[in-house]
């Protein structure tokens, strides 16, 4: 591995702490909660936060990917599917990190739509909007359905108000 890559995989590890300890906060009986009409049902979006994984083995592997129609969220039943799908996808994109060439970081990678492009940027750059970037995202949706539910959110960059002491 290469110092950028080295990066990549330590940033990622990083984020992945959190947004594990976010999916194990998530019971089954929320797995149907919407706090919105517009908004993805928790389970749509802890099933969303696994698939992120998936998304970043596409990316360092393949130059594009065609999300429709050749890919369906998986839907998951249990907290403790959805946990190990989680960990099974976060070892192949680490994996799929450790075994990319540096030189790779910089071509060019499309997201597709029933084959129309709707993005198209370095590796790189994909790698950190549409997988960490995203991951974060779609984690402090996660975290607000929490909260909403009166489940304790976990501290991710620092004691949160639920766990440790955040001063007065």
């Amino acid at each position: 591995m290469s110092g950028m890559i080295d990066g990549l995989v330590g940033e990622f590890e990083h984020e992945s702490i959190g947004t594990r300890k976010t999916l194990e906060r998530l019971p089954e009986s929320l797995f149907g909660y919407k706090p919105h009409p517009k908004s993805f049902s928790a389970g749509h979006l802890a099933a969303h936060l696994v698939e992120i994984n998936y998304w970043g083995v596409v990316t360092v592997k393949q130059s594009e990917f065609n999300v429709l129609p050749d890919y369906k969220t998986p839907e998951y039943k249990t907290t403790a599917e959805l946990l190990a799908a989680y960990d099974r996808l976060k070892g192949d994109f680490v994996a799929a990190l450790k075994e990319m060439k540096e030189s790779t970081v910089f071509e060019p990678w499309t997201l597709k739509v029933n084959g129309v492009a709707v993005f198209s940027m370095p590796r790189i750059a994909t790698l950190r909007g549409f997988v960490f970037s995203h991951n974060v995202h779609h984690r402090a949706q996660l975290g607000l359905y929490l909260r909403l539910n009166n489940i304790p959110g976990p501290s991710i960059y620092g004691p949160s108000a639920d766990e440790g002491t955040m001063g007065s």
